[in-house]
């Protein structure tokens, strides 16, 4: 199933800000794996966005996350826009 990856993390952020952050990430990892409901993506990547509000932000972290594992955040969350929460997000 999953891989073990290094999630890009703020020493900054408090245990319950890396937790949404990380939870946010493995979701990903699913989307890559075998799919993730649409639902369960979009409450995770809400909660990762307050921690990370900025699209700066945002686009760093995706960034850094593609380059150690090779898993692409934004075609996952760009696929949300269109789907229904019962929809199967796949990269």
């Amino acid at each position: 199933m999953a891989q073990e990856y290094s999630y890009p993390l703020d020493t900054d952020w408090t245990t319950d800000e890396v937790v949404k952050v990380v939870e946010f990430f493995e979701a990903v990892e699913y989307g890559h794996d075998e799919g993730i409901a649409a639902a369960e993506l979009k409450r995770r990547y809400r909660a990762f966005k307050e921690v990370v509000p900025s699209k700066s932000g945002e686009k760093t972290l995706f960034r850094e996350f593609k380059e150690q594992s090779g898993l692409e955040s934004y075609t996952l969350v760009r696929q949300l826009k269109d789907a229904g929460d019962q929809d199967i997000i796949r990269a």
